[in-house]
């Protein structure tokens, strides 16, 4: 039975509090690595975001407010609207800031639908999943379901963004594991993505193929390394606590590209050492936590799987984009949630924070 006292008093208030906490800290960061900038493209990008911030929170509270379940019967519509932005980012997509990927739309202020598909494919796939939890066992329903997720994760890739296909991937693989993939399917899904592999790899553009031989082999492009050199570089001098808010000679020396968005990690490492960066990542689990929470004590299997594909984009893009910055893995591309300047993947993730937040209020009652 589902409680009926009001929803404020359901309301996830420590989500909601570390949530506005990182928003802050991400416009501060943002303000460091952007200060004193040549470009005058970068000038704007603290006012944007704080722009896409408020905007962003106030998404997050109408989507707490309202109840989820009412999403089930628009998700067919919702995901029309999603391939639809998908297929026009084909004909009138602009390239990011210096960037190749053709996946912005202008519309007086740049927005990205790849990032607003992040957050309704969870939408339908929640439904789609929902609706088949007794089917689990069956082939043919993690077929359909890989159809799916396939048409606006294919669009993506095209596009070119192979880091946002590998998103959807993840968010596909983690929702269907907690609505009940069988272990007998998941070899079969590791030799089909194993002879699939070389294909994957000749549709792949030039710049994508050098980012993964670059992590390979530093030496084959030394300019393709410099950025991830510069990143250990800034990550090292931070040492334990930091060299202090805006003083980082990598961030100030513009020795660090696309410091604000790819590897602002590097730049909180260099300004708030160890401690700064760990602090930052013990904030993005505690959002994780709660989140997790909200799966676990949701009232039906669509609200649960809502919060597992939030969760898995917020946990994969974190761990993505800290581990480009230490050198772990390829750069991607991929935002660091909350923090990284970008506002549409800013109201992306307040949008998965505020159908997480709704499923909390309504959460069961012992």
């Amino acid at each position: 039975m589902i409680h009926s006292e009001p929803i404020w008093r359901r309301f996830d208030y420590v989500l909601f509090g570390v949530t506005i906490l990182l928003i802050v800290f991400g416009v501060l960061m943002i303000r460091s690595s952007t200060q004193g900038a040549i470009d005058p493209t970068l000038m704007t990008r603290v006012p944007d975001q704080i722009r896409f911030a408020i905007l962003g929170i106030v998404l997050m509270l109408v989507l707490s407010l309202m109840d989820y379940r009412l999403l089930s019967g628009l998700q067919s519509w919702i995901y029309l609207v999603m391939v639809t932005l998908l297929v026009l980012v084909l004909f009138f997509g602009v390239a990011g800031d210096g960037g190749v990927t053709q996946g912005w739309i202008n519309l007086g202020i740049r927005v990205q639908p790849a990032e607003i598909a992040k957050v309704l494919i969870i939408i339908t796939l929640a439904h789609f999943l929902a609706r088949r939890y007794e089917q689990m066992g069956s082939l043919w329903t993690i077929i359909l379901s890989l159809i799916h997720i396939g048409i606006p994760a294919g669009l993506i890739f095209i596009q070119p963004d192979l880091g946002m296909t590998i998103v959807f991937a993840v968010v596909w693989f983690v929702m269907i594991w907690a609505a009940g993939l069988r272990l007998k399917h998941i070899a079969l899904f590791v030799l089909i993505m194993a002879i699939s592999a070389p294909l994957v790899w000749t549709q792949m553009e030039d710049y994508q193929r050098s980012r993964i031989t670059t992590f390979i082999s530093p030496q084959s492009d030394p300019d393709s390394y410099y950025n991830i050199r510069q990143a250990l570089i800034s990550v090292g001098s931070g040492g334990a606590v930091g060299k202090g808010y805006s003083v980082g000679s990598q961030n100030k020396g513009r020795f660090l590209r696309v410091r604000h968005t790819d590897f602002i990690f590097s730049v909180i490492s260099e300004e708030f050492g160890f401690v700064g960066g760990m602090a930052v990542l013990a904030l993005i689990a505690l959002v994780l936590m709660r989140i997790l929470y909200g799966a676990q004590m949701a009232p039906d299997a669509f609200g649960s799987l809502i919060c597992y594909g939030v969760a898995a984009f917020i946990f994969f893009q974190t761990v993505t984009s800290v581990g480009m910055n230490l050198g772990l893995i390829p750069v991607t591309g991929l935002t660091l949630p909350f923090i990284s300047s970008g506002g549409t993947s800013l109201l992306s993730t307040l949008a998965g924070v505020g159908l997480a937040e709704s499923v909390i209020a309504r959460r069961r009652r012992f």
